[in-house]
């Protein structure tokens, strides 16, 4: 009946928007595509043509930031992340939803608590930011099965096609998440503008039919019938075509695509390969969907690390602020207009949600830190070019041309692509020919103006373009009524302000630039050295030529005043949105970004608003500051910031001065090795007294698992029997016939993942793993087994999560964790009855507030131990750092209390030792499972835990398990450290749910 139900909801929807019936698959209406003008008669908020998005009527470029709200789960601090995007200039945020988290029990969809979807758009509105929604029902994301939950291991269906088996199984999922989106669409008042179906749809193999449009249709039709009315976008992996308008059953509304162009290799970070910049995107998207906007769903904003890869920092190295400079103003010459960078912010693979080729660390990279600070050049970087984007509406509807060396500059070095909008503002995108250039070129200009062609600079001297730099070059650019006619200084951001006109100009250090303006007025310097300056009249325009410096000029043209800023120093500024009404900004339109001030305030202006006489700022500091607000609003007296009335002066040219006194707070930390530690043996499996009755019975002589056939007499894989994360552990009895010489096992967890093997309590061996290693063959001796007497083989498996599914027909999320085969030679395998287990109740996982993955299958975890006020008073004292003097899995578990300043933003690392040992450690943080060391492996040693999972003013629990793979096991170090604090602005963080230990009926 709900099959039926759902279809007929299906048929309803879509006639409603025009589409009428196509055929019958597998017992589902399929549907035509809907006719775009009946499609129209849904809504008339977002609309498009071949340039741009329109909302409420207005040409919109979207400049967005990919951000995953299950990677932080504080959602207190989901508005400090679109605070932070919004600053930087974005108006828009891209965003998964993963679906293992929601559904991990089949029909039981929970989106409660952390996982709730209605806190993050209502901050996302709050803030001012557009969304477009991601729920898949596949997202990739390096996470767990790519968000596929396991029990799809069971399915009896390929995933991600029309199998009848597959598509049933994503119907509660999607019908529930996506009405759960549908209510915060821009037509119900809130933030989402666009939804995208599946995920990189766009590789097939093992005789699959693919592309499959009946079943991307599917997927679209299942997101209409939750009321999804927004236009359908996608992102293709490449710009290959897939599913783009005019392809057939299946079209999306407007076609993307993604674009990671340097890879991965972070442990090259300087290396920028041959060949790899982008140059045919333009042509490719005029031969695929040439009426859509062209658009980037995800282009490369950082990289990953896999195990064993060179960490984060030199992730960021590869994909810097250099890499911004280049790259983005690439995608600007093509005239992107949806454009979203993939990571914005990264955050954390807590609690088991990572798939197995990365590490608890999901930072990425990103301009945004997974501590959330914009203390990285990239992010600075990226504000001048989204604030450029948001002053130059002339851009959304320029037409790019070909790129070309020799045509506009006069050297082949340099490469230029036009974009011209005849009289209205064109743009020259600059380029080295050989994009990875470190060499600093010297050029002249030769670009057609409403004045003639003019070849720059006219007063004297050359450009330059230094190694791994690109430059916008504006041409008959309007500001506020006055046409620049040309600028090769890069334009940051211009206001019209009661009293006259600002236009923000940069540029690089040693670099000389020339501006023209159409005006018969004289240049005035208003503040700064005249020294460098010149300035002449060539036909209707003065002409301005200048040196880069480091301190600010402020010229005067008429009613325009000019700063001239060097870039580092244009990273200071930012260009907050007075709101109308209130203290929020609201979305941006024209009106709001013509209602901006521009105030340089160092590390981060979150806000600004009116009140009254009172001009506010919500800002964060990492130093003492000078402040400065140009253009504040006649009506503004006052200067408060973050709450505190601030005396300030006004200087001759109108601009407000003041600072803010930074003096860093004490922050005393707790010694973590002089903690009360308890212990607990967390392995009592390996005792003969141990009872397994309760366990999971491995019974199952067929596996439900399509994918690999058993090489077992009964299935030891986990997801045959609801077990999907964590770690695993077996028990195989049997009798012995005193033959028994050997034990062979072949286990599998993915990549970087661990075994470890006991007869009864002897220790016979272990598989210590390795980065490019998902699966073990160990062979252990047995010796003296007695005839007649019963043994219990002990298998632990560490499952470092289930692979991703990118490709359709490899079938990767069903590659199973556990025992794949064994033998014990001596005796039919058959002799061996096994019993498993895992987190406590499988899919009837017991804590419903963090989630179906964050806990494993080792006896503390399956007791609850890890959760705050575990029944510890009668443990034995035993310290972390005495650790193990044998192979075993010890539990370790203690309190500390914290007292942080209020007011301060103080990110806080826990940190392992850098032992290069086969050890393994979890650690937990107030239940929450924030931290997976694999010594011998790699390369993650420090953890940041954020305020709200950790309390910062009260009691905190923490529980590590130490697993010894070869030996005794102990941390050689292990403390608590914290980075610079930030004076923030942003308020009280609400620490989410943090269930206490209570008893379980376990096992």
């Amino acid at each position: 009946m709900k099959l039926l139900s759902v279809a007929a909801a299906a048929l309803l929807a879509a006639q409603a928007a025009g589409a009428s019936i196509r055929h019958r698959l597998n017992g589902f209406t399929v549907l035509e595509h809907p006719d775009p003008a009946k499609r129209d008669l849904l809504q008339d908020i977002v609309t498009w043509d071949d340039k741009s998005l329109f909302i409420n009527g207005e040409r919109v470029m979207i400049f967005s930031g990919e951000v995953h709200p299950f990677r932080l789960p504080v959602p207190s601090l989901w508005l400090d992340l679109f605070q932070k995007i919004k600053a930087l200039g974005f108006n828009c945020v891209s965003f998964y939803i993963d679906w293992a988290l929601l559904e991990g029990k089949p029909g039981d969809y929970r989106a409660e608590g952390i996982f709730a979807l209605e806190p993050f758009f209502d901050a996302a509105k709050e803030a001012g930011i557009y969304l477009i929604a991601r729920p898949g029902p596949y997202i990739n994301a390096e996470s767990s099965g790519g968000g596929f939950p396991g029990w799809l291991q069971r399915v009896n269906g390929t995933l991600r096609t029309s199998d009848k088996a597959f598509l049933e199984a994503t119907d509660n999922y999607i019908a529930n998440v996506a009405a759960t989106v549908a209510k915060a669409q821009i037509t119900e008042g809130g933030p989402v503008i666009l939804y995208q179906p599946e995920n990189e749809y766009s590789g097939g193999c093992c005789g699959v039919d693919y592309p499959d449009g009946e079943y991307m249709q599917y997927v679209q039709d299942q997101a209409h019938n939750a009321g999804i009315i927004v236009p359908m976008i996608s992102n293709d992996a490449s710009a290959s075509g897939h599913n783009a308008p005019g392809t057939g059953v299946g079209e999306v509304d407007i076609y993307g695509h993604d674009s990671y162009p340097l890879g991965f290799d972070c442990a090259n970070p300087t290396v920028w390969p041959e060949d790899q910049l982008p140059t045919y995107f333009r042509t490719s998207h005029l031969e695929q969907s040439p009426s859509t906007p062209y658009s980037l769903l995800e282009f490369q904003a950082g990289a990953f690390d896999p195990w064993g890869g060179p960490g984060f920092e030199k992730c960021y190295g590869l994909v810097n602020h250099e890499f911004s400079r280049v790259f983005y103003k690439n995608d600007f010459s093509f005239g992107v207009t949806i454009l979203n960078l993939y990571m914005t912010f990264g955050g954390t693979n807590w609690g088991n949600l990572g798939h197995p080729g990365g590490y608890t660390s999901y930072d990425y990279g990103s301009p945004l830190t997974e501590t959330r600070n914009v203390t990285r050049e990239k992010y600075s970087d990226i504000k001048l070019l989204s604030n450029f984007a948001k002053v130059s509406p002339s851009y959304v509807t320029a037409t790019p041309g070909n790129y070309s060396t020799g045509v506009y500059t006069d050297t082949s070095d340099l490469t230029v692509t036009p974009l011209i909008n005849n009289g209205t503002g064109s743009f020259f995108v600059v380029r080295h020919s050989d994009y990875s250039s470190q060499e600093s070129t010297s050029y002249k200009l030769n670009v057609p103006t409403s004045a003639g062609k003019i070849t720059v600079p006219q007063l004297g001297g050359t450009l330059s373009l230094n190694g791994r730099d690109s430059k916008i070059h504006v041409v008959d650019y309007p500001v506020a009524g006055t046409k620049v006619l040309y600028s090769t200084a890069e334009v940051f951001t211009w206001k019209r302000f009661h009293d006259g006109k600002v236009l923000v100009l940069y540029g690089g250090p040693d670099e000389h630039h020339e501006l023209a303006i159409a005006s018969r007025s004289n240049v005035t310097v208003l503040e700064g050295s005249q020294s460098g300056i010149t300035s002449g009249r060539k036909g209707n325009a003065v002409v301005i030529g200048w040196d880069v410096s480091t301190s600010r000029r402020i010229l005067q043209v008429g009613d325009l005043k000019v700063f001239l800023l060097d870039r580092n120093s244009a990273y200071n500024y930012w260009v907050p949105e007075l709101p109308t009404d209130g203290t929020s900004p609201g979305f941006s339109t024209s009106k709001t970004t013509a209602s901006s001030i521009i105030v340089k305030a160092g590390y981060l202006v979150r806000n600004a608003y009116l009140d009254g006489a009172d001009l506010h700022l919500t800002a964060d500091f990492n130093a003492t500051t000078p402040i400065e607000v140009i253009g504040a609003p006649t009506s503004a007296k006052n200067l408060v910031v973050n709450g505190d009335k601030t005396s300030h002066i006004v200087d001759k040219n109108g601009i407000w001065s003041s600072e803010v006194e930074y003096s860093a707070p004490e922050i005393e930390l707790p010694s973590l090795k002089d903690l009360d530690w308890k212990y607990l043996d967390t392995l009592p499996e390996i005792q003969s007294s141990y009872d397994d009755s309760a366990w999971t019975s491995a019974d199952l002589k067929e596996t439900k698992n399509t994918h690999r056939p058993l090489d077992t007499p009964v299935s030891l894989y986990s997801s045959d029997y609801g077990y999907h994360t964590g770690y695993l552990i077996y028990r195989g009895h049997f009798v012995a016939n005193g033959e028994e010489t050997e034990f062979f096992v072949r286990t599998q967890g993915g990549s970087a993942f661990g075994s470890s093997v006991w007869l009864n309590d002897q220790f016979l061996g272990s598989w210590t793993g390795a980065d490019y290693a998902t699966d073990g063959n160990s062979t252990y001796k047995l010796s003296d087994l007695k005839s007649g007497r019963e043994y219990v083989i002990t298998v632990v498996i560490d499952n470092m999560g289930l692979d991703e599914n990118w490709t359709v027909g490899e079938e990767g999320a069903k590659n199973p964790r556990g025992i794949l085969s064994y033998k014990l030679k001596g005796q039919d395998a058959s002799a061996i009855t096994w019993k498993l287990t895992g987190n406590l109740g499988g899919e009837d996982y017991q804590d419903k507030v963090r989630g179906p993955l964050n806990e494993g299958g080792l006896y503390a975890e399956r007791q609850g131990f890890h959760q705050p006020e575990p029944p510890s008073d009668s443990w034995e004292s035993g310290s972390p750092f005495d650790g193990l003097s044998e192979p075993g899995i010890g539990f370790y578990t203690a309190k500390f209390d914290l007292d942080l300043p209020q007011g301060w933003d103080v990110p806080v690392f826990f940190n392992f030792g850098n032992d290069t040992t086969p050890t393994r450690a979890q650690l937990y943080v107030n239940g929450y499972q924030y931290g997976k060391f694999v010594g011998n492996v790699g390369p993650q040693t420090s953890f940041p835990v954020p305020e709200g999972i950790l309390n910062y003013r009260g009691t905190n629990y923490i529980a590590l398990s130490l697993w010894g793979l070869e030996e005794g096991a102990k941390l050689s170090s292990f403390e608590l450290s914290y980075t610079t604090p930030v004076l923030t602005g942003y308020g009280e963080v609400e620490a989410p749910e943090q269930p206490r230990y209570e008893r379980r009926e376990a096992y």
